[in-house]
């Protein structure tokens, strides 16, 4: 009897299956309930999909619990459709509609996140992020503060020891620069705030990357297991908010003093960063009555700091620390690297110089590449019924730009496991990144800090390698695949590093 009523049920979610996905993007038929997420690899996600994509083409569909998702691993269909308004939206996800609570500019939706992402891009370019133009001095200027910095740190560091892990020194001073530009302050090493929220961060990163089916399955968040990961989360955002208010009201008393012409109101705090344009564009919005005035709520604006100094940080520190790897492990092409600089420029390397550094240019492209910040792409929503490579794709779906199956795809990049920043010379040597190539996504909602972020990673890069020659400590022990959470980080590593300056 019980085995009678199994096959009827059975039999019944393979008809229901079939007629619900009729029209729509082939794919796995996954299980009851849950639907493919058992399939789905915890660790390398990125790999179980883009052998599916192998399997169904350049779209195809698959149930992950109660969320219809659709992946793409075609760059051209990548682009085309991320660049349309009906995908604009965020999948109904826990993580985004749940603890973010559609809050800030990564979880935001429709005219809250249009407006948001217009002032922050608007701030950004105000504060240097720019090709051209004179505020980009000031921006490079505020950049290489922690550049220098960071190379007398790593100068101390190597005087005693041998070889060491370069990560900590890093992520405080890549850290501070997103302090200075967020919120428009910076903490010392050891402030027992900043080690908090770095702290916070990192096991933040790690716990959202690794709780994916707590979004799809609710549930779940009833398990201890996913109980503890909520409740640090939740918790986590809380005491961070807290933190964020004390500096919003340094911010608000430092403004109101400075109308007032009270020189003496809270100095140590930078007027020109993304919270103090917060809170003018807020003040003019209260004066002039106008209805925008909701997207500038004190919830808001917490969430907005978070995701902007959190993007910021975690994508660009994650890269650097994959370039610093794969060049400490190949001689040659470091030494290629120094010797364009050396033979190039009469002094230590600026933006001004950056187009007469092709290979410089390349070894950062050929690091974002072979190892995808984001293998999955941020995941959009479909915010209407739409239709996508001739396949229909209902509303709330979500859709995957699986960045990973593209960069790592042999028919556009051959022998795609190998490092080589060849790949983005052209025959007379000069930079060149083809269309397929998409570190900071595409469309409406690729990364708004894309040119602060090249602008980091080329100082960043030219400069610790004007100083310095780098070599992996025990390489052969170093397993090159990544952790992925959030963000796909390398192994812990240590470098030796000799101080060499070219001039």
């Amino acid at each position: 009897m019980y085995l009678i009523l199994a096959a009827i049920s059975f039999l019944s979610y393979l008809l229901w299956n079939a007629v619900s996905r009729r029209g729509k993007p082939p794919g796995p038929m996954g299980l009851p309930i849950v639907g493919y997420l058992p399939f789905i690899s915890s660790t390398k996600p990125y790999v179980t999909l883009t052998n599916l994509g192998q399997m169904y083409g350049p779209i195809f569909s698959l149930q992950m619990g109660q969320v219809d998702a659709v992946v793409l691993t075609s760059p051209d269909l990548i682009r085309d459709t991320l660049k349309r308004e009906e995908t604009t939206g965020r999948a109904p996800l826990f993580i985004t509609h749940g603890i973010m609570g559609g809050h800030g500019i990564i979880c935001a939706e429709g005219n809250l996140w249009r407006d948001q992402r217009r002032l922050s891009t608007e701030w950004l370019r105000k504060m240097g992020m720019t090709k051209f133009g004179p505020t980009r001095s000031t921006l490079e200027a505020r950049i290489l503060a922690g550049v220098n910095e960071l190379l007398q740190d790593l100068k101390r560091e190597s005087e005693k020891v041998f070889a060491f892990d370069p990560a900590p020194l890093v992520h405080h001073i890549l850290g501070n620069l997103m302090n200075d530009i967020v919120f428009g302050l910076k903490y010392e090493r050891d402030d027992a705030t900043w080690q908090y929220l770095q702290h916070l961060q990192e096991e933040g990163v790690k716990h959202i990357g690794v709780s994916m089916a707590v979004n799809f399955l609710p549930f779940l968040r009833h398990l201890p297991a996913s109980k503890r990961i909520i409740e640090f989360l939740l918790n986590g955002k809380a005491k961070t908010h807290k933190i964020y208010d004390s500096i919003i009201e340094k911010q608000r008393n430092r403004l109101v003093g400075k109308d007032a012409g009270d020189d003496d109101e809270v100095t140590d705090l930078q007027p020109d960063c993304i919270l103090s344009n917060f809170l003018r564009e807020t003040r003019r919005r209260e004066s002039d009555g106008r209805p925008e005035l909701a997207f500038c709520s004190d919830v808001q604006l917490r969430h907005l700091l978070a995701d902007l100094f959190g993007a910021g940080v975690d994508t660009t520190f994650t890269t650097l620390r994959w370039l610093m790897l794969f060049l400490a492990l190949d001689k040659d092409v470091q030494g290629r690297l120094r010797q364009e600089m050396a033979s190039r420029l009469q002094g230590e390397p600026c933006l001004n110089d950056m187009d007469s550094l092709p290979y410089l240019k390349a070894c950062v492209a050929e690091a974002q590449r072979l190892r995808t910040v984001v293998p999955l792409g941020i995941p959009h929503g479909a915010v209407s019924d739409i239709t996508i490579g001739g396949y229909k794709v209902p509303k709330n779906s979500m859709i995957i730009p699986l960045l990973w199956s593209v960069h790592m795809d042999p028919k556009l990049w051959p022998d795609p496991e190998r490092f080589n920043p060849d790949r983005f010379l052209d025959d007379a040597g000069q930079y060149t990144a083809p269309a397929h190539f998409m570190p900071f996504q595409t469309g409406k909602r690729m990364c708004l800090g894309d040119e602060l972020a090249r602008m980091i990673l080329l100082l960043y890069t030219a400069r610790l390698f004007w100083h310095f020659e780098l070599a992996a400590y025990n390489p052969e022990a170093l397993d090159l695949t990544g952790v992925c959470g959030i963000t796909l980080t390398p192994p812990q590593f240590e470098i030796i590093f000799k101080e060499c300056s070219l001039k």
